[in-house]
């Protein structure tokens, strides 16, 4: 009996735990990331932006047929939103999906962070604050234990402002030194490196020549535009 319940409680610990995850980074032909996806446990997606605003949502198709090809559809369970009852900021945002709850601060809290997730079923949010370089400030800090970081100002101008570090993962891009082709454009996550071909290639400047446009570390898919 004993031990059945404390394999009950490992399993509701473990569920809980792994409940909601950062599944996925979009990074753009330039080296930005535009979004990062969350994904629960039910099937659902969040995409987020880099400053804590709701894109879309809904549940991820992938295709069979087609190589990295991926739309959102529209989520078949639970989809709540807040109303007029609630604090003015929330009104239509997101409050369900499934089985997680999404949270936002409110217009009593600091007001760079007025109205931005808060939380994501069971993990929070935060943000570099005004403090912090202005090139960065206002963006997502952490999401849960996963720390962000970012190139500040002081860093070359073409990397400005990318994401430099997810969690363990650390990601690199071409810089302004190098050809104007993929300058800018992502080198490395992780142990993956990316190459593009260069300027005086006519037909196929800027285009990637070795890597993928989707890759998994570390149990997050990157997918690049």
């Amino acid at each position: 009996m004993k031990l059945s319940l404390v394999t009950f409680l490992f399993c509701v610990i473990m569920h809980n735990g792994f409940a909601q995850r950062i599944a996925k980074v979009t990074i753009n032909g330039m080296g930005t990331t535009e979004m990062l996806t969350m994904a629960t446990d039910d099937n659902a997606v969040i995409n987020i932006s880099p400053d804590g605003n709701i894109v879309s949502y809904g549940t991820e198709y992938f295709s069979e047929k087609i190589s990295n090809y991926a739309r959102l559809e529209k989520f078949n369970g639970r989809v709540d939103l807040f109303t007029t009852t609630d604090d003015k900021l929330f009104l239509g945002k997101l409050k369900y999906i499934g089985r997680t709850a999404v949270t936002y601060y409110a217009s009593y809290d600091i007001e760079a962070l007025r109205g931005k997730v808060k939380s994501v079923g069971s993990l929070q949010f935060n943000y570099y604050m005004h403090y912090d370089d202005a090139i960065v400030k206002g963006k997502i800090k952490s999401i849960g234990s996963q720390q962000l970081t970012y190139f500040t100002s002081f860093d070359n101008q073409a990397v400005r402002g990318k994401l430099k570090t997810l969690g363990n993962t650390n990601l690199n891009y071409y810089t302004s030194f190098d050809d104007r082709a993929f300058a800018g454009k992502i080198k490395s996550i992780g142990q993956i490196n990316f190459t593009y071909y260069p300027s005086y290639d006519k037909q196929f400047a800027g285009g990637m020549k070795t890597g993928s446009y989707t890759q998994n570390v570390a149990g997050v898919t990157y997918f690049i535009q």
